[in-house]
């Protein structure tokens, strides 16, 4: 009896410790298969882990399952991963129409698109797409002839940022267009026309947003208009001082041709009271001005007084 319960103790334990030698087996041979597949396979890659890319040596293929060139291509492209352990790369793929803010960070307009990434620096592979041609192109290193792509247009840039959020914007406002034309039954002009309202809607709320906030970071102050009155005077003595010289010049001119015509008219008065008439006419006739000196009015009234003392010449 105590010989019998010793075997069986003894077969439970060498069969207890098998049992865990062989799960152990088990799971370290799924491990190795796993990571040994995981060399050999297309990596999918997606708005959550991108940033993969940034680090070692990467062929990303841009493509979309409705796309007849991407299908073509697709067999050439799992072998091509296949070997990417002996080339020491990862081989990704994006699917643009499940990934459009990745497809806008890359800016691709045209399919299939593959772009390689070495250390974060990203360039446009434009060349046959066989697995020889890949390979070759990993080998040889054919990539470093190829320009890459400038800092600004680079997917982790600011520029690029923004436009993966345009492109995603998109896609979303195409959404909201079927769901508005397919499910609710809205004819096509009437959707275009919601979406012209909200636009000028969302237009005017930031507007009047960027305007409150001009207003609370850069208040205006208020400004009082001063009113003067002008007061015209008279320039006294003092102030006539001030007067350029030119014009007193000319206002001490006018004033003695002033003072000149005046004496000359009181002369020509005189002389006109003592001649008489007849000296008056002349005058006038010959239309002098009154301001002419007494020479000249002398000059004038002689032929006058001859007349007068010859009579008979008149008759």
């Amino acid at each position: 009896m105590a010989g019998g319960a010793v075997l069986k103790a003894l077969q439970f334990i060498v069969t207890n410790v098998y049992y865990h030698k062989l799960v152990v087996f088990v799971l370290i041979s799924i491990v190795n298969g796993a990571k040994s597949g995981s060399g050999g396979q297309v990596l999918p890659v997606n708005d959550a882990n991108w940033t993969l890319i940034l680090q070692g040596e990467w062929m990303l293929k841009f493509y979309a399952p409705w796309c007849p060139a991407c299908q073509q291509i697709q067999p050439d492209w799992e072998n091509f991963a296949k070997k990417s352990k002996a080339l020491g790369i990862s081989v990704g793929k994006v699917n643009v129409t499940q990934e459009p803010g990745l497809s806008g960070r890359f800016l691709v307009t045209t399919l299939p698109t593959i772009f390689h990434a070495k250390e974060g620096l990203f360039r446009r592979y434009l060349a046959s797409r066989t697995v020889e041609d890949l390979q070759s192109y990993i080998r040889e290193k054919k990539w470093e002839s190829v320009e890459p792509v400038p800092a600004w247009k680079a997917p982790s840039s600011i520029g690029m940022t923004g436009m993966s959020w345009l492109f995603r914007l998109s896609v979303w406002l195409r959404h909201i267009h079927s769901y508005l034309t397919e499910t609710l039954g809205i004819p096509v002009w009437g959707s275009y026309t919601i979406f012209a309202l909200v636009t000028l809607l969302t237009g005017l709320f930031l507007g009047l947003m960027l305007v409150l906030i001009v207003d609370c970071l850069c208040p205006s102050k208020t400004r009082y208009r001063e009113v003067t009155t002008e007061v015209h005077e008279e320039l006294s003595d003092g102030e006539q001082e001030g007067v350029p010289t030119e014009e007193k010049q000319q206002c001490d001119t006018e004033d003695e041709k002033e003072s000149l015509s005046d004496r000359a008219s009181r002369e020509d008065s005189a002389g006109d009271e003592a001649s008489g008439p007849e000296e008056q006419a002349v005058d006038t006739v010959d239309g002098l001005p009154s301001g002419n000196t007494a020479a000249t009015g002398v000059r004038k009234r002689k032929p006058q007084v001859t007349e007068s003392m010859n009579p008979s010449t008149n008759t």
